[in-house]
């Protein structure tokens, strides 16, 4: 059956129920922002598709979600035109020798998902996997079954596709859901993707900001192939390769609500990190630092919640690229 369907919010959630609820049905999109969608979470992550990592932190069925996305991930890429990068070779963990107790601590931890573990690495396997890591780590780990993707890509592909199918698109405008309806204006269905534009409609679970810091680098002297995690007590960094000699440089968390510009001291602390996991970073260029905010419930999982008609999607907190596929699935299977 054909539908009339509006999409609330334009990051990566909402790009996604467009994307798949467009292939049936009529979609408005509507944004608070302008079609660069700069403020969006997504747009400012590092898009890591880590679920055994992430199983440190949370519940194994969370994990097991980010499998399940992990599998969706590459027939989305390939509906879609253009060149976006996705890659599945797993994640490199290292730490450096004063720090191997935090390295310890974290295997310990990791969560045996559907047959998938963490496989120790010396520093010989170490250079195999990445050879410009050559004797500067003697102990790291690999979690082969983890992954990737370019969301600047995948964000300026998913437009271009949308308006190929005659998605209608309303920017610059903040709604109000109603009695199932959009301003007064009425829609079979209406997906909610708002994160934190939604603060206000989640009074009985209230969502709060979880800011995260990325700087993205342009680094000729670097040739890393996978994601690169570095333990450390204080700041336990990413680096994640894109192509063209990109990479983006992020910490994990901080538990504050500022969307202010990054601090001098994190930008010293994020690339003085990275500079010793690699010295080539010493001559790379920095072509934006970003600080965006991830909307997290109190006890960081998502939810798919439908209030007669309007389908929400939020609380994704950390694991965007990691359980939006998943979500978004489940979000749509509830349209009759």
């Amino acid at each position: 059956m054909f539908y009339n369907i509006a999409v609330v919010g334009f990051g990566l959630a909402g790009r996604l129920a467009a994307l798949e609820l467009s292939k049936l049905h009529h979609v408005t999109v509507f944004e608070a922002d302008d079609e660069h969608t700069q403020n969006s979470a997504g747009k400012v992550a590092a898009a890591m598709l880590a679920p055994l990592a992430e199983s440190v932190l949370c519940e194994a069925d969370l994990a097991l979600m980010g499998l399940d996305s992990m599998k969706r991930w590459p027939e989305i890429v390939s509906e879609l035109e253009g060149d976006v990068f996705f890659q599945q070779q797993g994640t490199l963990v290292v730490a450096h020798q004063q720090d191997k107790g935090d390295l310890q601590s974290f295997t310990q931890r990791i969560k045996p998902i559907a047959g998938h573990s963490a496989q120790a690495l010396n520093a010989q396997q170490i250079a195999q996997l990445e050879p410009e890591l050559a004797n500067r780590f003697n102990q790291g780990l690999l979690l082969p079954c983890e992954g990737q993707i370019d969301n600047q890509a995948f964000y300026k592909a998913s437009f271009t596709m949308l308006n190929k199918r005659k998605v209608k698109f309303v920017f610059n405008q903040r709604v109000t859901i109603k009695n199932g309806e959009i301003n007064n204006r009425p829609f079979d269905y209406i997906i909610d993707c708002r994160g934190l534009g939604a603060k206000t409609a989640q009074s009985d679970k209230p969502l709060r900001g979880v800011r995260g810091e990325v700087a993205r680098l342009y680094a000729p002297e670097v040739n890393l192939i996978r994601p690169v995690r570095l333990m450390h007590p204080r700041y336990p960094i990413y680096i994640a390769p894109k192509p063209n000699h990109e990479y983006v440089i992020g910490a994990t968390e901080i538990e504050s609500q500022d969307i202010g510009a990054a601090t001098v001291r994190s930008t010293l602390e994020l690339l003085s990190a990275a500079y010793t996991v690699h010295s080539g970073f010493a001559e790379a260029r920095l072509l934006n630092i970003q600080t965006g905010l991830r909307p997290a419930f109190s006890d960081n999982r998502p939810e798919v919640t439908q209030v007669g008609n309007v389908i929400s999607i939020n609380g994704l907190y950390r694991h965007g690229y990691m359980l939006a596929p998943a979500l978004v699935a489940q979000a749509v299977s509830q349209i009759q």
